[in-house]
C-alpha cells in the first residue's frame, strides 16, 4: 500500500476513534440525565405526601441564591420560591416557598401540594390578575456533587389567592434552559436567552418566545433586524414605550480543546413590535448616555417605582488558565429609558448625619482662622471590615469600601448621572452576586446571594431594604448570622459520598432539607451550567438572572 493509502486509512480510523468516543460521551450523557430524571422523580414522591395547604410560622429562609423573590400585588408580601445551596460537598436544591409579611416582619412557610420539582436559575414573574398569580418556567437541578445538571422546560403557575400549583402543559416553547429572563408583555410572557449544559456540551441561546395568557399557547418570535448574541443572565425590562430592552449577560466559548474563554457583555438592545404591530417584531441596537455599570455577570434586576431599572451588585470575572478570580459589587446602577440614560445610584445617609449646626458669624470667623490639624488632604473612601468565624474556626473576612464623605465645607453638588446624593458611610449589603431583588411600594427589598472567598463560596441569608423615594440609607431586617457559617473540604472518597447521599435522603424524608442549620457558605470555584462559567442571578418579577 503506498503512503497515500496509508494516510487516508490512518485518517478514517482517527475519524472511527472520534465517533466511538462521541457515542460514548452520547450514552454517558443520556445515562447521567436519565439519573438525574430518577432523582427528581424521588422527590416529586416525597412531595406527593403533601395533601393539604400547611402555613408554618419560621425563622427566615435558610441562605440560597439563584432563587426568586416576587412582591405580591395586593398584599404587602414577598414570595420567595426555589435556589440552590453548597457547602463545599454537597449541592443542595428546594423548591420551598416562603411568604414574607412586611408589616409583621415575619416570615410563614407554606407547604402546597404538587409544586414543582427543586430547581434555580429558574425564571419568576408575578401578574395581578385572579389575586395574584407567579408564573415559573425553566431553571435547573443538580446533582449532588453539582457535576450533573438537568435543565427544565416546564411552566408552571401559583395561584395566590387559593395557593395552589398548576404546571401548564403548552407545546412549542423553549428547550430545556436556565439563565433565562423572562417579563410580562401586556397579556403574554416574553422569554429571551438562557444557557443549557451537558456532559458533552454546552449551548447559549438568543431566541424569543411569547406566551399567551389567555390562549395558554407558545409561540416562537422571529424579529428582524441584528439582535444580541447568545448569553444568559441579562438584564430583560419592559419600558414604558412598550419595548424590551436587553442588557449585557454571559456566555462562553471553546477556544481549543477543553478550554472555554467567557464574555461578560456590555451592550444593549431594544425588541418592540415593528409599526405596532405585534405579529412583527424588531431588533435595534441602542447607546444609553450618562456611566452604565462596569462589565459584570450575576448582577440583580428590578423595577423602580417610576420604571426605571434598577440593576444591583455582579462580579467582575479575571479567567485565568483553569482558575477564576473575582471582584465582586454592592453598588446599584438605574437605567432611565424616557432618557435612554444610565445613572448612579448615590444614598445621602440619613437625615440627622445631613444637618449641620448653625455657627455666628464670629464663631465662623474664628473657626476660619483656626489652624487646619492635619492639613487639607482630600478625604479617603471608607473601607468597613467584617470578620466571620465558621465551625472549623476558619475566619472570612468581608471588606467593603464605601465613598468618602463630602467635607463639610464643600458640601457635594447632585451629579447629573447619580441617583440620589452624596455618599456617605452607612453600611448595607456586602458585595456579592446571584441576590434576589423585589420592590413593594417603593421599598427596595435584597435576600441573599453569594460571594467569594479564596477557594470558598460564601451563600448569604441576610436581608435588606432600601426607600427608593428618599435614597438615604440600607436597614437591616435579618442581619448575617456568624453562627450558620459551615464549610466542607472536598473530598474524593466514595465513602463520604455515599454518607452524604445517604444523609440527603433521610432529610428528605423527615422532611426537613430546610430546616437544618442555615448555612453561609463558601464554595470552591466551579462552573456552574446555569450561568455560564459562574451563575447569573434573579431579577424579582423580571425573572432570575442566573
Amino acid at each position: 500500500m503506498g503512503k497515500k493509502g496509508r494516510k487516508e486509512k490512518k485518517g478514517r480510523g482517527a475519524e472511527k476513534t472520534a465517533a466511538k468516543m462521541e457515542k460514548k460521551v452520547s450514552k454517558r450523557s443520556r445515562k447521567e440525565e436519565e439519573d438525574l430524571e430518577a432523582l427528581i422523580a424521588h422527590f416529586q414522591t416525597l412531595d406527593a405526601r403533601k395533601t393539604q395547604v400547611v402555613e408554618t410560622p419560621c425563622p427566615p429562609p435558610s441562605p440560597r441564591l439563584n432563587a426568586s423573590l416576587s412582591a405580591h400585588p395586593e398584599k404587602d408580601e414577598l414570595i420567595l420560591f426555589g435556589g440552590e445551596y453548597f457547602n463545599g460537598q454537597k449541592t443542595l436544591l428546594y423548591n420551598d416557598l416562603y411568604i414574607y409579611n412586611i408589616k409583621k416582619d415575619t416570615w410563614t412557610k407554606v407547604d402546597i401540594p404538587g409544586p414543582p420539582p427543586r430547581r434555580c436559575a429558574h425564571q419568576a414573574v408575578m401578574v395581578p390578575q385572579g389575586g395574584g398569580q407567579l408564573w415559573v418556567f425553566g431553571g435547573e437541578f443538580a446533582s449532588l456533587d453539582g457535576e450533573q445538571f438537568y435543565h427544565y422546560k416546564d411552566l408552571w403557575v401559583l395561584h395566590l389567592a387559593t395557593k395552589t400549583w398548576e404546571q401548564v402543559k403548552a407545546t412549542g416553547g423553549p428547550s430545556g434552559r436556565s439563565g433565562h429572563r423572562m417579563v410580562a408583555w401586556k397579556r403574554h410572557l416574553l422569554l429571551f436567552g438562557g444557557f443549557h449544559e451537558s456532559a458533552r456540551d454546552y449551548i447559549y441561546y438568543n431566541d424569543v418566545y411569547a406566551f399567551n395568557r389567555d390562549s395558554f399557547t407558545w409561540s416562537k418570535l422571529c424579529p428582524s433586524g441584528t439582535g444580541p448574541t447568545p448569553r444568559s443572565g441579562c438584564q430583560m425590562s419592559v419600558t414604558p414605550q412598550g419595548g424590551i430592552v436587553i442588557y449585557g449577560g454571559y456566555s462562553k466559548q471553546r477556544v481549543k480543546k477543553d478550554v472555554d474563554k467567557g464574555t461578560q457583555h456590555s451592550d444593549m438592545f431594544l425588541l418592540r413590535p415593528e409599526d405596532g404591530n405585534e405579529g412583527k417584531w424588531l431588533w435595534s441596537r441602542i447607546h444609553p448616555s450618562g456611566v452604565k455599570p462596569s462589565p459584570r455577570s450575576g448582577f440583580s434586576v428590578a423595577v423602580a417605582p417610576n420604571q426605571q431599572t434598577l440593576l444591583f451588585g455582579g462580579v467582575c470575572d479575571e479567567e485565568e488558565e483553569e482558575r477564576l478570580e473575582g471582584d465582586f459589587f454592592n453598588d446599584l446602577h438605574f437605567y432611565d429609558a424616557n432618557k435612554n440614560r444610565w445613572f448612579v445610584g448615590q444614598l445621602k445617609g440619613p437625615k440627622s448625619d445631613r444637618r449641620r449646626p448653625r455657627r455666628g458669624r464670629k464663631e465662623a470667623l474664628e473657626g476660619a482662622c483656626e489652624p487646619a490639624h492635619g492639613g487639607t488632604s482630600t478625604p479617603q473612601p471608607l473601607e468597613v471590615v467584617r470578620e466571620l468565624v465558621a465551625e472549623d474556626g476558619t475566619v472570612v473576612t468581608i471588606k467593603q469600601t464605601l465613598p468618602a464623605p463630602a467635607p463639610a465645607a464643600q458640601p457635594q453638588e447632585e451629579d447629573e448621572d447619580s441617583a440620589g446624593g452624596a455618599g456617605g458611610p452607612e453600611v448595607g449589603p456586602s458585595p456579592r452576586s446571584h441576590a434576589m431583588l423585589a420592590v413593594k411600594h417603593g421599598i427596595l427589598y435584597l435576600y441573599g446571594g453569594m460571594f467569594e472567598a479564596g477557594d470558598r463560596q460564601v451563600t448569604l441569608g441576610d436581608l435588606y431594604c432600601l426607600d427608593l423615594h428618599r435614597m438615604e440609607e440600607w436597614k437591616v431586617l435579618v442581619a448575617l448570622d456568624p453562627d450558620t457559617q459551615e464549610w466542607l473540604e472536598e473530598t474524593d472518597s466514595d465513602g463520604d459520598s455515599e454518607e452524604a447521599e445517604s444523609s440527603e435522603d433521610s432529610e428528605e424524608d423527615s422532611g426537613g432539607q430546610e430546616e437544618e442549620p442555615q448555612h453561609t457558605e463558601l464554595a470552591p470555584e466551579r462552573e456552574h451550567a446555569q450561568h455560564g462559567a459562574r451563575p447569573p442571578a434573579p431579577c424579582p418579577g423580571l425573572g432570575t438572572a442566573r
